[in-house]
């Protein structure tokens, strides 16, 4: 049985940081492309970041450098540091593993989520 376990959230002030962690098992994880998605209440799901099966990264257009995804291939778990946070930061933060190479940003695509950490920002 695949689970993610997403851990590091919580209450955090603007400009401050927060590095959330995905604990991955059930699954050969250095097969699996991984990403971070979030979503804020009465908004859509976000793409936030991705890490490939060969380490290549990618992000939403709205981190601009703040945000960094990392892999850890011998511990199955992904990271996401996140720094320079602000109010529009705050949401739950889902991690996600794809098999399929090509799956960066689709959403619907991902074959396995995590059941999601709370991310809160005061201004």
């Amino acid at each position: 049985q695949v689970q993610l376990e997403e851990s590091g959230g919580g209450l955090v002030q603007a400009g401050g940081s927060l590095r959330l962690s995905c604990a991955a098992s059930g699954l050969t994880f250095s097969w699996y492309g991984m990403g971070w998605f979030r979503q804020a209440p009465g908004k859509e799901r976000e793409f936030v970041a991705h890490i490939g099966r060969t380490g290549s990264t990618y992000y939403g257009d709205f981190v601009k450098g703040r945000f960094t995804i990392s892999r850890d291939n011998a511990k199955n778990t992904v990271g996401l540091q996140m720094n320079s946070l602000k109010p529009e930061d705050t949401a739950t933060y889902y991690c996600a593993a794809a098999t399929a190479a090509w799956v960066i940003r689709q959403d619907n695509e991902y074959d396995y989520w995590g059941q999601g950490t709370q991310v809160t920002v005061s201004s």
